[in-house]
């Protein structure tokens, strides 16, 4: 009796490039073809793009985390947890379970998407005293701990503290800094109305970036809009600046200015996962080089896409020129790197991934956001429109866009309540808290825990 081995297919990461990539490899590969398997900590694919709303109140948690589970039609196995390392010599992705339970995770193709993190940068007090807006955890906390801070300013007798707890700082002048200070620079002003004894003019939101322009991507003109419409609401938006220093009561920027605060948000870019190092191959500003065909050239059955790899963008005639890490491109890549990975099972060849940016869409709250659909620069509810357009119709299952769609009506009808859950008051969040980037391999580690295993049998 013949047992047929069937070649196993490894995804990592559960972002727009993974979960798009294995939702084609299940509809396109017959049952007997190969083996599907997944490894993500959470069971839910997350739609970045809109974590500023969920921070400000108006969308909830559940609605942007589209569950991996909740179909019967899928067949890959899900592997709860992270992977911290790959050899790519031994075929071997190196995991460890929510459990904390490490296990070595064979493979013939495996497809590298794990994303990216936040990027830091060596400055004193930023990794203790910053947050970020990259999980859905950060974006939950951060929301408590702002709506906390009119608490304690409600609450405190102290002219500084008051002063201190009432201003917030954002570095970081891209989509997700400034959609950020905007949306909480609007939670904020409706929420103080609730707060009497407060005065709403010592609210002051900072919003920095070192680049001299904001979203410069958007162009001069849109750029220069939106900067309009976040000084109009009362938001200090300072270029060419970012932080010296960061402490848990006061931000000391470039510029020399000391500004009291007890709430520091950093989004100043993002830089591939720290797994990718684990490779020990070549890379490119971080993210593995990988071809056209996103193949880690000299490695049989090893892909990379997303924001973890430098996907070379043959829709402009540049030279070197890289796809940026939108969640357009890595949706798309998912697709086509299915696609080449069916191809290499099957023995035919790969094709290379081409895809023009479709432009870019900023919701800044309210009725406020600039966009550019395919090169058409629109302001004020176009804008908007255009925008919660594309971010709705971009969620995947019917019970996203519905969830998401209720939301944005229950709010803009009834406004929010301002509730904090409390649920993370005492758990430590600054940016390592959240991120785990202390959690992953050495090369010779990698290596150590496959000869240990292997010999345990």
């Amino acid at each position: 009796m013949n047992i047929v081995v069937r070649p196993k297919i490894l995804v990592v990461g559960a972002g727009f490039a993974g979960v798009e990539c294995v939702r084609r490899l299940e509809r396109k590969l017959g049952p007997d073809e190969a083996d599907l398997a997944l490894v993500t900590p959470f069971s839910y694919q997350l739609y970045l793009p809109l974590l500023p709303q969920v921070a400000s109140g108006v969308l909830t948690p559940q609605s942007i985390a589209v569950s991996l589970r909740r179909s019967r039609r899928y067949r890959t196995r899900i592997i709860p947890g992270g992977a911290i390392g790959v050899d790519v010599k031994a075929k071997v992705c190196v995991v460890r379970k929510i459990t904390g339970e490490i296990v070595n995770e064979r493979y013939d193709q495996i497809v590298l998407a794990p994303g990216s993190v936040t990027r830091t940068f060596d400055i004193p007090g930023l990794a203790d005293n910053a947050r970020g807006m990259k999980t859905l955890a950060e974006a939950a906390y951060i929301r408590d701990h702002v709506i906390s801070q009119l608490d304690i300013a409600d609450a405190s007798h102290d002219e500084a503290e008051r002063a201190a707890r009432l201003q917030f700082v954002v570095v970081g002048g891209g989509y997700a800094g400034t959609e950020t200070a905007a949306c909480l620079q609007r939670l904020t002003h409706n929420a103080v109305k609730r707060y009497p004894r407060l005065d709403p003019k010592l609210i002051k939101w900072h919003l920095i970036d070192i680049a001299p322009k904001l979203m410069p991507e958007l162009g001069d003109k849109l750029g220069d809009s939106a900067l309009q419409i976040l000084r109009r609401r009362g938001i200090d938006v300072s270029l060419g600046v970012s932080i010296e220093k960061a402490g848990p009561e006061e931000v000391t920027f470039t510029d020399g200015r000391v500004i009291p605060t007890h709430t520091l948000i950093w989004t100043a870019g993002v830089a591939a996962s720290p797994l990718i190092a684990t490779l020990g191959a070549e890379t490119i500003k971080g993210r593995l080089a990988v071809s056209s065909e996103m193949s880690l050239r000299g490695h049989d059955g090893v892909f990379a896409l997303g924001d973890a790899a430098a996907v070379p963008d043959e829709a402009k005639d540049v030279e070197g020129a890289v796809c940026p890490p939108t969640a357009q491109h890595a949706m798309r890549q998912g697709k086509h790197v299915a696609d080449n990975v069916i191809a290499s099972l099957r023995g035919q060849p790969m094709t290379p991934y081409v895809h023009k940016d479709l432009g870019l869409v900023v919701d800044l709250g309210g009725f406020d956001a600039v966009s550019k659909p395919l090169g058409i620069e629109l302001r004020g509810v176009p804008a908007l429109v255009a925008a919660r357009g594309y971010h709705w119709a971009a969620l995947r299952t019917n019970v996203a866009k519905a969830r998401v769609a209720t939301n944005w009506l229950l709010n803009s009808l009834a406004g929010d309540d301002f509730v904090r859950t409390g649920f993370q008051s005492r758990t430590p969040a600054t940016l390592r808290d959240f991120e785990y980037t202390n959690a992953y391999l050495t090369p010779e580690q990698i290596q150590e825990q496959i000869r240990e295993r292997t010999e345990a049998g």
